[in-house]
């Protein structure tokens, strides 16, 4: 249960005094009928709201597959850069937040949410989440590099990285790799190729768990998830 102008404020209808004035003007009904009083309790459920005849459907978390552009940082917050969440500007809620870090140069797919629930579970390191990102690397990459990264390497943390899956797509002095990883240390897939004296000129995470970025979602823009997205985050939110 939940008060009308509560569940009207998250619904992006306006701030508390906002909807009091749209109750006040009987421009609110629920299940049909003129509301009355802002503190009138609804069933989010079962009770319908409608706002002059539209109706007006609660939703608790949103979810928006974002392809993030380099030079903004994932932050909801920054005084000197540009942020993700400068870029959602038409969310119902007011507390989204990225659901981990890319760095201020790597582009990519970026979930955006408030469903802290499901954002604690995609980052905890018990659930291996897997990540997989496309880069141009300046140097040749080999079929060593693909044992090396499998065997997991010493990036100067306690422990070597986890088995992570080298696919070469070109190589070259300039080579082209897609590389898995179930990790999400600070800048982790530059610091294990710099390990084996070689460097990240260009990076962008294409993969998260079951989430795929589109081509064509263009870079600096999001949409919705999909129910079929959504119901496959669920998944891993209820696999503990």
């Amino acid at each position: 249960m939940i008060r009308l102008d509560k569940f009207l404020s998250e619904m992006g209808l306006g701030t508390r005094s906002e909807v009091k004035k749209l109750i006040k003007t009987g421009q609110i009904a629920i299940n049909g009928t003129v509301a009355v009083k802002p503190e009138t309790k609804i069933d989010t459920a079962a009770d319908e709201v409608s706002v002059n005849g539209r109706i007006v459907k609660y939703q608790k978390y949103e979810y928006y597959l974002f392809n993030k552009p380099s030079g903004c940082v994932s932050a909801t917050k920054d005084n000197v850069h540009k942020t993700v969440m400068d870029y959602i500007t038409d969310a119902v809620h007011d507390d989204l937040f990225p659901v981990g870090r890319l760095d201020i140069d790597t582009e990519g797919l970026l979930l955006i949410t408030n469903d802290g629930a499901l954002s604690h579970e995609l980052l905890s390191p018990s659930k291996h989440v897997a990540k997989t990102y496309y880069a141009r690397i300046d140097g040749e990459v080999t079929q060593n590099d693909i044992i090396s990264f499998k065997e997991g390497v010493d990036i100067g943390e306690e422990r070597l990285t986890k088995p992570a899956e080298l696919v070469i797509k070109k190589s070259g002095s300039v080579s082209e790799i897609e590389l898995t990883i179930t990790e999400g240390k600070f800048h982790q897939v530059k610091r294990m190729f710099e390990v084996l004296g070689k460097r990240v000129i260009y990076l962008r995470r294409i993969s998260m768990g079951p989430l795929k970025l589109p081509d064509d979602l263009k870079t600096g823009t999001y949409r919705a998830l999909t129910q079929a997205e959504t119901d496959a985050l669920m998944q891993i939110n209820c696999g503990k």
